[in-house]
């Protein structure tokens, strides 16, 4: 049996298990949890590709009301983030486990009113030497597109996708999106300032035609600590919506 460890998020207000020597989840997880605002009660969220539930366990912790649910392939991962959730008291989430290449989807297609994920960054190449780290980061048996394909078919008309990147990705991504929806919000986050951006964040809605834009950048880090910004959102828990980050 794996070692056990209990972590925090958003200031120890959500707990949450994982290996210590397996896939653990980042900051990045939670940075793209803070797009999601303005939930409506009993709304359907669906975290793809959930892992030890980084993203959902943060918004089930904002947003009690909301049914949330998770798709994982790995059942490990699956059931530690099922068990962080009984452990935090979240009803309204749940983790199955799910290969998103199959034909058969355990829930509907077009049933979610917002759909999130944090894609497999990695293309082939090396990998990790822990199967678990390998499966969560590399794009191995499906590629961006059909990832984000399967994320679309999800949503119902004129629902929400919300997801975080490598910010050379970005025209791929885009490309993927086109015609395919629209309202495109697009959030570049810079470690530190005068660095190259590392991540994009994009929220963007089905069948949209609205035209893209691009919003005031994130800076995550100052003087090797987080900046105002990034501490609201990664330990204050609010919707990148809700800070003022017109100065960063």
């Amino acid at each position: 049996m794996p070692e056990i460890t209990n972590d925090y998020l958003l200031d120890k207000k959500v707990k949450m298990f994982q290996s210590k020597d397996g896939y653990k989840t980042s900051s990045d997880a939670v940075l793209v949890s803070s797009l999601v605002n303005n939930i409506k009660k009993n709304e359907k969220i669906l975290d793809v590709g959930s892992g030890t539930g980084g993203i959902s366990l943060c918004l089930a912790h904002r947003f009690p009301d909301a049914q949330i649910t998770g798709f994982e392939i790995q059942s490990e991962l699956a059931e530690l983030a099922n068990q962080s959730a009984k452990a935090n008291g979240f009803s309204n989430l749940r983790y199955i486990v799910h290969d998103i290449k199959e034909k058969k989807v355990p829930l509907p297609f077009g049933s979610f009113d917002h759909v999130i994920t944090n894609p497999p960054y990695a293309k082939g190449g090396s990998k990790s030497p822990n199967k678990s780290k390998a499966t969560a980061h590399n794009q191995e048996d499906i590629d961006l597109k059909g990832w984000l394909s399967f994320c679309l078919k999800m949503l119902k008309p004129y629902g929400f996708l919300y997801l975080i990147h490598r910010a050379e990705a970005l025209d791929e991504i885009l490309s993927i999106l086109y015609k395919k929806a629209g309202n495109i919000q697009l959030i570049p986050i810079y470690s530190k300032t005068k660095e190259k951006a590392k991540r994009v964040m994009i929220k963007a809605q089905k069948d949209s035609k609205t035209p893209l834009t691009i919003l005031p950048q994130l800076v995550v880090h100052q003087n090797e600590a987080y900046t105002k910004e990034a501490e609201q959102i990664l330990r204050g828990g609010k919707s990148f919506f809700e800070i003022d980050i017109s100065k960063t």
